[in-house]
């Protein structure tokens, strides 16, 4: 995979973003996600690349996702003898990571997609994932099945910081309510979201956000885009599939999983040699700015990861009208 098509992946996310920006605070959750679902589905068909999505929301959403399987790349879109050569590619993606934080104007909504070469992201069922996200000073010494508070006391003195200078964030869900008691007697301090652990888990292996780890169980397809984030970010995920029912195991085993125990690594999840992360702001964030409308123009506000060559770009793009009148404004 050509590590150029990196900035074509930035195009598809930042027309992602700006399609749903423009239904930000609406209160229309599925008119958001379905905009920039149409809005990627079609501006990934003009990449050069014969492309499968591994991870999507298909396979459970009622809402017309990007389906696990499904075809897009100009190979896809030219078909016939013309679509021959193109590189393929296995895409995971997350059209509006936080729905409800876009039809309600929080932050921290985001459109996202990883790629990889053919076999470099793991087909990961649409299921729930325990996961345990921490920084690259950190990554050795903690463990999933370790009690939260070894976990933190070991993060703790990794970063030289005491137990209470420690910032968790943990989706605020009833499932959590263990976790949460188990957390605060330790002393550390707990950041509860909505939403957006995907976007929780980014700021966890980056320095200077605040954030220290991110614990708690979430879906399986951000876990996967987790995965590439950290793979570019020197982080770690450990994470392991919540397989409680019959049917659980039955989709396991059509992706190929048959060990419902295995503790992922971002390793596991996001083997490729080649790896890329794409994601823009749709709102305002802890890393990205959201989604500006000025009278001539779009402002968005993006990063692109990649982990060979290993790099890390913010980018900050101003999308002018075609008018020749149009203003520029900084």
């Amino acid at each position: 995979m050509d590590a150029d098509l990196s900035l074509e992946f930035l195009r598809v996310v930042e027309q992602a973003a700006i399609a749903c920006a423009h239904t930000m605070g609406q209160g229309d959750r599925h008119k958001s996600d379905q905009v920039a679902v149409e809005t990627m589905r079609k501006v990934m068909d003009s990449v050069p690349i014969d492309g499968t999505i591994v991870i999507g929301e298909g396979e459970r959403d009622e809402a017309p996702m990007l389906y696990i399987g499904e075809k897009v790349g100009m190979a896809h879109a030219l078909r016939g003898s013309t679509a021959e050569g193109f590189p393929q590619v296995d895409i995971a993606v997350d059209p509006l990571e936080g729905t409800n934080l876009c039809a309600t104007g929080a932050a921290n909504a985001i459109a996202v997609l990883a790629a990889s070469s053919k076999g470099g992201l793991l087909h990961a069922p649409d299921l729930y994932m325990e996961k345990l996200v921490v920084g690259p000073s950190s990554k050795n010494h903690v463990n999933l099945d370790a009690p939260v508070a070894d976990n933190l006391n070991a993060i703790a003195r990794c970063l030289g910081r005491k137990v209470d200078d420690l910032v968790v964030i943990v989706l605020d869900r009833p499932r959590h309510e263990q976790l949460i008691h188990e957390i605060r007697e330790t002393g550390a301090r707990i950041r509860l979201i909505g939403d957006g652990d995907l976007s929780a888990g980014i700021a966890a292996a980056v320095g200077g956000s605040g954030v220290h780890a991110v614990m708690g169980t979430g879906g399986a397809p951000e876990g996967v885009l987790t995965a590439a984030a950290m793979r570019c970010l020197n982080g770690e995920i450990f994470a392991r599939l919540v397989v409680t029912k019959p049917e659980h195991e039955e989709r396991c085993r059509q992706m190929g999983i048959t060990n419902f125990k295995k503790v992922y690594r971002s390793d596991d999840l996001a083997p490729g040699a080649r790896v890329i992360f794409a994601a823009t702001g749709v709102t305002e964030g802890t890393l990205m700015k959201g989604v500006r409308f000025f009278g001539d123009g779009i402002r968005t506000s993006s990063v692109i990861m990649q982990n060979y060559p290993h790099q890390i770009r913010f980018i900050d793009s101003i999308h002018v009208s075609p008018s020749k009148n149009a203003r520029i404004i900084f």
